[in-house]
């Protein structure tokens, strides 16, 4: 694809910048990382009042319209300010698959929820047992007259505890291959029979939870399309979420705030920007961040002309979480050249790095990003498939 801007882009940049500079405020921006819940839901309604929260998304269904250079433009722009992308449950993953495979009630009932972010949304996937082996899921779904009957659990279903629904793979037969009997359905999380209970990870945080569902009652009106079908949409799915957890824009952030940091870190004299091994790691990020760079350049340029996301999105999900890993590793081996990592509310004066704890946190919470959403032994799988024959 052409990657010169045309005047017409580069006014777009400019518009961009405008709105950011206006809607991405002080009061926002103090914050190190998104809220989820807090700080989103806001800033995710200034997206929408603009128009522009659902850039992917069919113009007639609320999208915005863009070509995938004007897609590209707005990520680059919106995270060199820190501004936060989207929360995707909803927006990058359910709502794909409502407007493709729903029906018409269907789109109007819970489309229009998830552009203003009044509904909140997390993903029923993996459970005790089935995690990258997701055609193995347990969950039960009975038919009941013109309800499903639901019992089973999910795990590491992250930010279940917010949510106002669920989408979720059950089983609904057993006969023929594992794929075969799943099926997806919109679980409303206050229905009776739901607990949400919360796990704790390596960074102290409580993004993830275990749902258990006892006797839950889904109306049939709630099955995204066909009886058993389930495992086609959310194989679609899972092409916008692997693409999505890229994260490239953010990753150019990320490294350029580390550059900063490290020319501003002096260890005998020296600045760590300038130091050897330092430089090397350094380069060698930022050469495979380029290189991801245009793949997901030619991945929006296919998905422009109406092409899926296709295998380039485990290329994409594989490549890009690895990269996010050796970024917050890096800031985190720069926070140590310092002294301590520590917590609480030590300045930089008293001990270690200001961004320390951050960048500790951030680590931790960073090792999981070659497991979820595919892990790269299945990413690996399915290159091997698609691209080699194989």
């Amino acid at each position: 694809m052409d990657t010169n801007f045309s005047p017409a882009d580069l006014a777009f940049r400019d518009e961009v910048r405008a709105f950011l500079k206006a809607a991405w405020t002080d009061v926002l921006g103090q914050y190190p990382e998104p809220l989820g819940g807090i700080i989103d839901v806001e800033w995710q309604k200034r997206l929408y009042a603009q128009g522009w929260i659902a850039p992917n998304w069919p113009v007639e269904c609320g999208g915005t319209g863009w070509s995938a250079t004007q897609k590209y433009i707005f990520e680059t722009e919106r995270a060199a300010v820190g501004a936060p992308d989207v929360s995707p449950f909803g927006l990058k993953m359910v709502g794909p698959v409502i407007y493709t495979f729903g029906n018409e009630e269907q789109k109007k009932r819970f489309l229009p929820g998830i552009l203003n972010s009044e509904d909140w949304w997390c993903q029923g996937y993996s459970e005790p047992g089935a995690g990258s082996d997701l055609a193995s899921l347990k969950t039960k779904a009975e038919r009941d007259g013109d309800d499903y009957i639901v019992n089973g659990a999910k795990i590491w279903t992250t930010l279940a505890q917010m949510a106002d629904w669920m989408f979720c793979l059950v089983r609904t037969s057993t006969e023929g291959k594992p794929q075969q009997g799943i099926s997806f359905l919109l679980i409303d999380m206050k229905t009776p029979g739901i607990t949400v209970r919360p796990i704790y990870t390596i960074d102290e945080e409580h993004h993830l939870n275990e749902v258990i569902l006892d006797n839950v009652r889904v109306p049939v009106a709630n099955r995204i399309g066909e009886e058993n079908q389930g495992w086609t949409y959310a194989k679609s799915l899972l092409a916008h979420e692997r693409t999505a957890i890229a994260g490239v824009a953010d990753s150019k952030r990320h490294l350029a705030d580390l550059k900063q940091l490290a020319a501003a870190e002096c260890n005998g004299g020296v600045r760590a920007i300038d130091e050897p091994r330092f430089r090397h790691r350094f380069a060698d990020i930022e050469a495979e961040l380029m290189a991801l760079e245009y793949t997901e350049l030619r991945v929006l340029a296919a998905m422009a002309k109406g092409d899926g996301p296709g295998v380039e999105s485990s290329l994409l999900k594989l490549k890009g979480t690895e990269i996010q890993q050796s970024i917050a590793e890096l800031r985190l081996d720069l926070a140590a050249a310092f002294g301590a990592v520590v917590q609480g509310e030590l300045s930089s004066e008293q001990v270690g790095h200001s961004f320390g704890n951050l960048a500790r946190r951030n680590f931790l919470a960073g090792r999981a990003a070659t497991i979820y959403g595919g892990s790269d032994e299945v990413q690996k799988n399915i290159t091997a498939k698609f691209v080699l024959g194989l």
